[in-house]
């Protein structure tokens, strides 16, 4: 049950929690700060607009929109993270990413890890009593978007359910104790471990805080690294390569709309939607950033029913108005026809550039079933990155750009 409290007391609790000191020196256990208390040095934005996260009187505040994620800088390995959580609305969502990717994975706005749930109580209302359990409020644990782990305890599949209720309900805090050593991971929830699991992959990433869809709140964020015990290159997450987000979730910041386009291209959460109608071909939607040699990335998902024997969409580069690649039928240096590309399904994109040489590969979810293109592009070389549009609906999410 949620408690109510007086909004005298309530006001009472807020400015306490609020007024707590914050240190920024390690402490005698040997833990050290992940937040300075003033701003969000140390910490990527993976994929939100520049206003989710913030630091209030050092506390680290995130609005919930867009779904996504805040990531930090560098990668860990073995550690022991502390850190305090409350959700400002009951049923609110939010979460931890262990072992993290450096950007979302394919077709999600999720970091592909393992993640440790911060779940209101109130978000029950969704359980369904005649179904078998599926989630918890009180910490679970469990590895997404192509991540693994071998749960401990009671479980559905890979999801690791807590061995006791302890959260507490909004707008009360929560503590969690996450421990990380050699692909095993634990999680204590206000004082007492009860959940977690063996055999991560990964085992060495970033670590992240969740964006999705409530306020909420966190503070004395705090870890201690423990001794490496060797994690090979390949059971660890790629290291960032310098990879920019495009597109906010919020809107079009960043981006350059012809005049009588808006209406077309329409920013919903993390997903960025082509709503044309009618077959009717537009203009591109061009970047304004712009690339010489480097790397693009985009994911995107033709309705079903889609007439890949048209062309369906595209992407430009160097400001040239003629796509690089298309998807669908037609001309141009990479085409990803019919035999190819599926209308439903999430594909990612990513398109390296250099000097003449493009190098096009495509993939489905959890970076599967690869194909690989090149070709030769002449004109410009340097330029901005468009999407085009000929009058085919189409779902677009996490655009990135490094070079």
């Amino acid at each position: 049950m949620v408690l109510l409290m007086k909004p005298t007391s309530l006001l009472c609790a807020l400015a306490f929690s609020t007024a707590l000191p914050f240190s920024h020196a390690a402490d005698d256990d040997g833990f050290v700060p992940m937040f300075n208390g003033k701003d969000l040095s140390g910490w990527v934005n993976a994929n939100c607009a520049p206003e989710t996260w913030s630091i209030k009187e050092g506390v680290v505040s995130c609005t919930g929109v867009p779904t996504g994620a805040m990531r930090t800088e560098k990668q860990y390995e073995n550690f022991v993270m502390e850190c305090e959580w409350r959700h400002l609305t009951s049923g609110g969502n939010s979460g931890v990413f262990v072992w993290g990717s450096p950007i979302s994975a394919p077709g999600v706005p999720f970091l592909r890890g393992i993640e440790v749930q911060v779940l209101d109580q109130g978000y029950m209302k969704h359980a369904d009593p005649t179904k078998p359990r599926w989630f918890t409020t009180h910490g679970d644990v469990f590895p997404i978007h192509g991540a693994t782990m071998e749960p401990h305890g009671e479980h559905s599949g890979q999801r690791s359910f807590p061995s006791e209720e302890r959260s507490k309900p909004s707008p009360e805090w929560n503590h969690y104790r996450i421990t990380g050593n050699n692909g095993t991971l634990t999680l204590a929830v206000n004082g007492k471990v009860v959940s977690g699991g063996d055999n991560c992959f990964w085992r060495k990433g970033y670590l992240a805080l969740e964006s999705e869809g409530a306020p909420v709140e966190f503070r004395n964020v705090r870890i201690k690294e423990l001794p490496s015990t060797g994690a090979a290159e390949a059971d660890s997450a790629p290291l960032d390569q310098g990879w920019k987000h495009l597109y906010n979730g919020l809107d079009l910041r960043g981006w350059k709309v012809a005049a009588g386009a808006e209406a077309r291209w329409k920013p919903s959460n993390w997903n960025l939607k082509l709503e044309a109608a009618g077959g009717q071909e537009g203009t591109p939607l061009w970047s304004e950033a712009e690339v010489a040699d480097g790397e693009f990335i985009a994911d995107f998902q033709l309705p079903k029913g889609a007439d890949l024997n048209a062309p369906c969409t595209g992407f430009c580069v160097r400001g040239q108005a003629s796509p690089a690649v298309l998807i669908g039928s037609g001309k141009a240096p990479i085409v990803f026809g019919p035999d190819k590309v599926k209308p439903g399904k999430w594909y990612r994109l990513r398109l390296k550039l250099d000097g003449t040489k493009a190098t096009a590969t495509l993939t489905e979810t959890q970076e599967a079933n690869p194909q690989v293109m090149e070709a030769t592009l002449e004109g410009a070389e340097k330029g901005a990155v468009g999407v085009a549009d000929f009058g085919t609906p189409v779902t677009f999410a996490n655009f990135f750009v490094r070079g």
